[in-house]
């Protein structure tokens, strides 16, 4: 791929970062974006790095009217020996390219998409954050771009890059956060689009997540669209409980997100002697579990949030807290060990570090 790059003007100038962990997460850009057109007669055509600017759409595009988009969410880490890291890269375009089928809109060659990210960060390679817990945060998206009005699939398309440095996704950093389980509101339904990565997602668990906000609590503990009785997933996070040294997580039934991280997470522990299953799980299962001591922890699982232990969870209107609202063994022993291998500070046996010369 023949990327055209546009050179910075000059009054460009990294700023200072006093300390990113104090940022709140995706408030801050770097100088540069990557875009690439896409119609019919041409397919994907003129990729580019550029300054950072704002897009320019027609008020009759599609993606403004039948939201006909798609995004992924990956990270870059300043690692030992000044080299910066890439944690799984090909997972997350594998997982973009299934967004895009599902949302009839149009795949990209993956060897492109690893190059394109590459080129952008190595020209960006200043802001990515030498810091522990911090990263450079990694925004590929793709948006309907033809103008028009009805309900159909766009001919046209527009797909960019984004960066972002970054720090702890949730205030409290690693520290438990507080969840709300509701019965009254869904977040997707086995058929839907729950499985892709895609804002109508999100857009449905909006007013959940405003209630659960004003009653204190950082996100919302989804259950299924038909019974309202299993646990699925949280609203940026896929969700684990430990049952002592045994953690379990919801399969994947299609209307859940197969998070990168939530992979990672079953493939790296048995050789942290933890067992993982995947298992369904009913919110009646999880109560009794905390109220007998032997659910022993919860946590979630994301690549913003990367392992973020939960401390207390309210379900009809009674809180609930788990290991006395403290950090476990388990997700400590996960997140160290997670944090450890994206920064290659321990050996790769997986294979799963991309590092960017």
């Amino acid at each position: 791929m023949n990327i055209n790059i546009v050179p910075l003007p000059e009054d460009r100038q990294k700023p200072l970062f006093k300390n990113i962990l104090d940022v709140p997460f995706g408030s801050m850009f770097t100088d540069r974006m990557f875009l690439m057109e896409y119609n019919k007669p041409e397919g994907w055509h003129s990729p580019t790095i550029k300054p950072l600017e704002n897009l320019s759409l027609h008020p009759g595009c599609l993606v403004l009217h039948y939201g006909q988009e798609i995004f992924e969410g990956l990270k870059a880490f300043y690692g030992k020996n000044n080299k910066i890291i890439l944690f799984r890269p090909e997972m997350n375009i594998k997982r973009f390219n299934r967004s895009a089928e599902r949302m009839c809109m149009p795949e990209l060659d993956e060897n492109d998409v690893m190059e394109a990210i590459k080129n952008l960060i190595k020209l960006e390679k200043r802001w990515v954050p030498n810091q522990r817990g911090a990263s450079l945060y990694i925004r590929p998206t793709m948006i309907a771009s033809e103008v028009g009005l009805g309900v159909r699939a766009s001919k046209d398309y527009l797909f960019y890059v984004i960066l972002s440095p970054v720090g702890p996704y949730y205030k409290e950093g690693f520290n438990p956060i507080g969840l709300y389980v509701t019965k009254d509101y869904i977040r997707a339904a086995k058929g839907g689009v729950g499985e892709a990565k895609t804002g109508g997602n999100y857009a449905a668990s909006l007013y959940a997540g405003e209630i659960a906000h004003k009653k204190g609590y950082s996100q919302v503990l989804w259950l299924d669209a038909q019974e309202r009785k299993y646990v699925e997933e949280v609203g940026a996070m896929n969700i684990f409980f430990a049952f002592r040294n045994r953690i379990v997580t919801s399969p994947l039934t299609g209307s859940i997100l197969g998070g990168i991280t939530r992979d990672s997470v079953l493939k790296i522990s048995n050789d942290l002697g933890i067992e993982a299953v995947e298992k369904q799980l009913s919110i009646d299962e999880i109560i009794r579990g905390i109220e007998s001591g032997e659910i022993t922890e919860i946590f979630g699982t994301g690549t913003a949030a990367s392992i973020s232990p939960v401390g207390h969870l309210s379900y009809n209107d009674r809180k609930y807290i788990i290991n006395d609202g403290k950090v476990g063994p388990l997700s400590q022993k996960l997140y160290n060990f997670l944090l450890d291998l994206q920064y290659g500070e321990i050996e790769d046996k997986y294979n799963w570090l991309t590092y960017i010369d």
